[in-house]
């Protein structure tokens, strides 16, 4: 009895000075990871994580629009190898809409049309999109605009919000996903976002190369708000969803600071009908049922490649060439995605808690399989 009583003091005085030590070397947000994965049954982030978090609430439309149904709605089955797939990476919502209309629809597990779930980096296409209409509202002059003019730190830097929206900073952010004591673990659970985020670095030179880094939409945040003068939900909210008439209201993760700086690089919470909405406004040009909402020249210059050797990115946007389609996607790290094939009016929208294995293309595989049985099943 003894002995389990001191093996169990040793663990108790070891655990308190791992606590001490992680509070000393300012790395605690690490006990909040824990708390927030382990302790709640998962490796790594998940799809309703936000509950464990603050949020600023992005209210539904005062003028909500339904997605009109299809008059062939769920009247074709998933293929079997949409099936399989589906069932092994837990999809939660797989939808095709056809000529702006719902043609297939299903949910899984206890998710429906209305259920908040993770965007994450989905959200950097819908910050992108919120770059293009401050710049429509002169609060930023133009892709051009240093970043500089906005945080004095990068005057000299020649970094411009358009690198951010391209992935082209050269800031130092590491973008690891397995480190716990890196910037992308300290970003997602640590309570000052932006000072992580001042601390970068230019180290090479902007506009020149694609690299995906978080920290560049962020950054990129920052600025808006900046710009703005208010919060970015707010700035989403009169911006785009209350005009493309939102049925639900959505979270946006914040920090917990009083600035309560939303995690623009990930951490929208919505529905995969809303989601949507902004493959429809891309789709038509930055037009919403006859109202422009977004400059028809930002939207085509977001959805083409900045450079010649990173065909797979615009500004905010994946893009593909699979099966010979112009497609562009928003893309989250589970596999949320919002693929847009304008040439034949569609739209899939799947979330879910895991995604395909990696290929040697931009995608991980499933991105493709979604693709081509959702024509299998459309008979094209």
């Amino acid at each position: 009895m003894k002995i389990i009583k001191k093996f169990f003091k040793w663990i108790f005085v070891i655990l308190f000075a791992i606590v001490i030590g992680l509070y000393f070397t300012g790395n605690a947000y690490i006990l909040k990871g824990i708390w927030v994965v382990y302790l709640h049954g998962h490796t790594t982030a998940y799809i309703d994580d936000f509950k464990y978090f603050e949020n600023d609430e992005i209210p539904a439309s005062k003028n909500p629009q339904p997605w009109p149904i299809h008059k062939d709605y769920n009247t074709v089955a998933a293929t079997k190898k949409l099936s399989k797939t589906n069932t092994e990476l837990g999809t939660i919502a797989f939808l095709i809409i056809k000529n702006d209309s719902i043609w297939y629809e299903k949910y899984f597990e206890d998710f429906g049309k209305d259920s908040q779930t993770n965007s994450f980096s989905m959200a950097k296409s819908i910050t992108s999109a919120l770059l293009g209409k401050a710049i429509d509202d002169g609060f930023i002059k133009s892709l051009n605009q240093s970043v500089g003019d906005f945080y004095p730190q990068y005057a000299d830097s020649g970094m411009t919000v358009g690198d951010l929206a391209s992935m082209s900073s050269g800031l130092d952010w590491d973008e690891s996903y397995t480190n716990p004591f890196g910037m992308t673990a300290r970003a997602y659970y640590a309570s000052d976002l932006s000072k992580t985020i001042l601390k970068l670095k230019v180290v090479d030179f902007p506009g020149l190369n694609f690299k995906y880094l978080s920290g560049n939409t962020e950054l990129l945040a920052m600025v808006l708000q900046k710009a703005t003068k208010m919060p970015l939900s707010d700035y989403l909210y009169n911006s785009f969803w209350n005009p493309m008439g939102a049925e639900n209201p959505a979270l946006w993760q914040v920090d917990d600071t009083e600035n309560r700086l939303v995690k623009a690089y990930c951490c929208i919470g919505s529905n995969a009908r809303d989601f949507a909405r902004f493959g429809k406004l891309y789709k038509d040009h930055g037009k919403w049922n006859g109202k422009q909402l977004l400059d028809p020249a930002f939207v085509a210059k977001s959805i083409k490649p900045r450079f010649e050797t990173s065909p797979e990115y615009g500004y905010g946007f994946w893009l593909s060439d699979f099966m010979g389609k112009e497609i562009f996607a928003m893309r989250g790290i589970l596999g949320q995605y919002v693929i847009v094939i304008p040439e034949d009016d569609l739209i899939i929208v799947r979330l879910g808690h895991h995604i395909g294995e990696k290929t040697e293309l931009p995608f991980s595989s499933d991105f493709y399989v979604y693709i081509e049985e959702a024509y299998e099943m459309l008979g094209k």
